[in-house]
């Protein structure tokens, strides 16, 4: 491929005469890419691939930015060069969150708790007007993910004129229930796959990764990305615990959460669910469209977390009817 031959000419020309190794080290649902860089003495770094015509990697570098304000273990920029697309970063190693959650689930508690102070942490260093608003137009662009390229293009049901008036309403609802939480810095993708485990002397340190599409916007929307996630679900108890322990650190840090758990869990329920008809048009996007099928064997377990949030609620009763219908 010629952008691989490009990432070999880069790096032999950025560190000339320095031996370093090239190796892939992940990808990622859009077109970037990541490669490990290795020097003889060990020293390793992260190589994005960014190609400039698809990716920007402008919003990367702000973010990262604020991560390290924030004092959050996160990948540093330590080169750019943005015409070409390449970011040189650190380098969080090489255990993943879902790795280790799938390798040992009896680590759940202990690997998932320091993630609620992280997340605490990076939401106390918000200020507005620093990122993108999280704003009705994108919230309702997302949603309308969810009929044309979930219902219309993977199962072959475009909504008829009572479904999509039905859905119209249903958005509208979901909408603004987002709109009316308390804003904080927002990830949008907070979930295991986008932690890192980095060990260090002290304590086990979540690493942050994956975090250029973040935006201004609804205070529970990275807490249910991480507890309803796409690649592993949790009993509803223990998400219960966790989300209460989140609920009670953020009170304690003068976060602007709702002084009753009870309003709080609605609010998480319901950006969830939006969250979820999104994923699955996104999924089903990612499959049709560039060519990248193996989102499509999770979307049953948005189907169950959709149906089961849409069906505790009334106003999301004509919802979970129509989800009834369907067959995955």
């Amino acid at each position: 491929m010629i952008r691989d031959q490009l990432v070999t000419d880069w790096v032999a020309s950025r560190f000339p005469n320095q031996a370093v190794t090239i190796a892939p080290a992940s990808a990622d649902a859009s077109f970037r890419r990541y490669f490990r860089l290795t020097w003889p003495d060990g020293t390793t770094r992260i190589l994005m691939d960014a190609p400039p015509e698809k990716e920007d990697c402008r919003p990367f570098i702000k973010v990262a930015g604020l991560l390290a304000k924030a004092s959050l273990a996160a990948p540093r920029v330590l080169d750019q060069d943005l015409d070409n697309g390449f970011l040189v970063l650190t380098d969080l190693g090489r255990i993943g969150y879902l790795d280790a959650l799938n390798a040992d689930l009896s680590l759940a508690d202990t690997l998932i708790r320091p993630v609620l102070d992280v997340l605490i942490q990076w939401q106390r260093s918000s200020t507005a007007a620093t990122l993108p608003p999280y704003d009705a137009t994108l919230l309702r662009r997302e949603l309308d993910l969810f009929p044309e390229w979930f219902l219309t293009r993977h199962l072959g049901l475009p909504p008829s004129d009572d479904d999509q008036l039905m859905l119209d309403r249903t958005f509208k609802f979901l909408i603004n229930a987002a709109l009316g939480q308390p804003k904080v810095f927002t990830h949008r993708d907070f979930m295991p796959r986008n932690l890192m485990v980095v060990e260090s002397a002290e304590s086990l340190t979540p690493g942050i990764i994956d975090f250029q599409d973040a935006v201004y916007g609804p205070i529970t929307y990275d807490l249910v990305s991480l507890f309803r996630d796409a690649f592993i679900s949790w009993e509803e108890e223990q998400e219960l615990d966790w989300v209460v322990r989140y609920w009670e650190k953020a009170r304690a840090a003068k976060l602007p959460v709702r002084e009753d758990f009870g309003a709080f869990w609605r609010e998480y329920e319901l950006m969830g669910l939006q969250r979820h008809l999104k994923v699955l048009g996104i999924f089903c996007r990612l499959n049709y469209r560039d060519g990248k099928d193996k989102y499509i064997t999770d979307l049953p377990r948005f189907i169950t977390y959709a149906k089961k949030t849409a069906s505790r609620y009334v106003q999301l009763k004509p919802l979970a009817r129509l989800l009834d219908r369907l067959e995955v």
